[in-house]
């Protein structure tokens, strides 16, 4: 099994080829490539890169399948015996984020047709 580790939006992801995953929102419209290239490990069937703390030459090439946004979140804050309330809603941009391939110094090592 082939996996990365990527970093974006502030979190890390593990991610392989021919899954999607929902990232902080990306400026790029939907049905476009993007490239993640803060891979911070790579396992390749057992054969692991670990980076100190980036994989040199290392790529992640994604296509954005949709912009969405998350589920609600509710933050009621109150202080007791004060009649103090509040009360407000969050819902995150999102972007979906299908994995085509991984790449290491070039060479494509996992790609989406080869998962399926």
């Amino acid at each position: 099994m082939t996996y990365a580790i990527v970093a974006t939006g502030g979190k890390q992801l593990r991610v392989e080829p021919g899954r999607f995953y929902d990232i902080e929102r990306l400026p790029v419209e939907a049905e476009e490539q993007v490239t993640l290239d803060q891979v911070l490990f790579v396992n390749n069937d057992g054969e692991s890169l670990v980076g100190q703390p980036l994989v040199e030459g290392a790529t992640v090439t994604g296509t954005v399948v949709s912009h969405l946004r998350g589920r609600k979140v509710i933050i009621y804050k109150m202080k007791p015996k004060k009649k103090t309330r509040k009360k407000q809603g969050h819902r995150q941009e999102l972007t979906r984020l299908m994995i085509d391939s991984i790449q290491v110094n070039g060479n494509t090592i996992a790609s989406s047709a080869e998962a399926e």
